[in-house]
């Protein structure tokens, strides 16, 4: 018996697949915090609690940005096999403000489509899209570009906010230099970085050394985040990272798990956009994560827009996959599926 059910019409081969799709979505650390109930007529996405990261994300903000971004994977693999997915977020039974219980949303079949040449570009960068957290080239993303990254976000009910002018970028500077110093001073930051990020041999998620880029120096004006747990390679002179990077910002428009859940779907929908262009992103997460100085930075940005997500964009060379869970980890078991 197939250990993945069949369900919306296809068999348990595809969803298995769709499931996988979704797992290839970023994640703080690269915890992967999603689970699935998957039953005949429907497939679930719940917060896998288990995997959530105390100090460096309290309130969670991150693991549901986490979620949204699988829920678009899922969507694209499905829009894929040509089922049109019919999607309810916070579905009722959810329980954020209590213990984060109940499905975050709840995907059904809204009938067939075909799907489009767009879709399909989309659907292979959900298996090449990488966190790039190596220096990029110094050469600018084009002026095109950046529009349709900007329209990536509208679709998805987001809002992208490119940093244009040099005096914006070195007030954020700040403030993740700012927000790297406080959480750095915290012991229980420390302890979860070091758990999560500069992992050998053989694991099912974190951060493999591999892929966490090269040791922070003390003249390095963005990078600062140590995903090496000490242990990367240390760079050699010319090889600093890039003056001037792309600096955008992911917005919602009001505040909330609800918005959370859509711009982890906008900010999904920008980097797999990005992945089809040849660019690389990587997340400056510190001034986000820290909520004082998010309130800065949403000041700084002198808008109402919720600040989501910070993103470091560029032409970046090829890194290594971080690994994912098998499907089969992902599953909330069912004990009876009914027809």
């Amino acid at each position: 018996m197939n250990a993945i059910p069949a369900a919306l019409g296809l068999s348990g081969a595809d969803i298995s697949g769709v499931l996988q799709a979704a797992s290839l979505a970023p994640s703080l650390h690269n915890s992967q915090p999603w689970r699935f109930r998957v039953r005949p007529d429907q497939i679930e996405l719940h917060a896998d609690l288990e995997r959530t990261l105390p100090a460096t994300d309290p309130e969670r903000r991150e693991l549901r940005l986490s979620c949204g971004a699988a829920l678009l994977n899922l969507r694209l693999a499905l829009q894929e096999h040509g089922v049109r997915p019919l999607v309810t977020l916070l579905p009722s039974g959810y329980r954020a403000g209590v213990d984060g219980s109940g499905a975050l949303a709840v995907v059904r079949y809204g009938g067939h489509i075909h799907p489009s040449r767009e879709l399909t570009g989309l659907v292979q960068a959900v298996g090449t899209r990488r966190t790039n957290r190596r220096p990029f080239i110094d050469a600018p993303v084009p002026a095109s570009h950046r529009t349709a990254l900007i329209r990536a976000a509208e679709s998805e009910r987001g809002w992208l906010y490119a940093l244009s002018d040099r005096e914006q970028q070195a007030t954020v500077r700040d403030l993740v230099v700012c927000a790297h110093r406080e959480q750095m001073a915290d012991p229980h930051f420390q302890a979860e970085l070091a758990a999560w990020t500069g992992r050998e041999g053989a694991h099912w998620d974190g951060v493999p050394v591999s892929a966490g880029g090269p040791r922070p120096e003390p003249q390095d004006e963005w990078v600062l985040r140590d995903f090496t747990a000490g242990r990367g390679r240390i760079r050699t002179a010319g090889k600093d990272f890039e003056p001037e990077p792309l600096l955008v910002v992911v917005c919602s428009f009001h505040e909330g798990a609800l918005a959370e859940l859509q711009s982890g779907q906008a900010l999904q929908q920008v980097l797999l956009t990005a992945a089809t262009l040849g660019l690389s992103a990587s997340f400056l997460s510190q001034p986000i994560e820290v909520p004082h100085i998010r309130a800065k930075l949403r000041r700084a940005l002198g808008t109402t827009l919720e600040p989501q997500a910070i993103l470091r964009i560029g032409y970046g060379s090829p890194v290594t996959a971080t690994p994912r869970r098998p499907v089969a980890d992902l599953l909330i078991p069912e004990t009876v599926y009914t027809t």
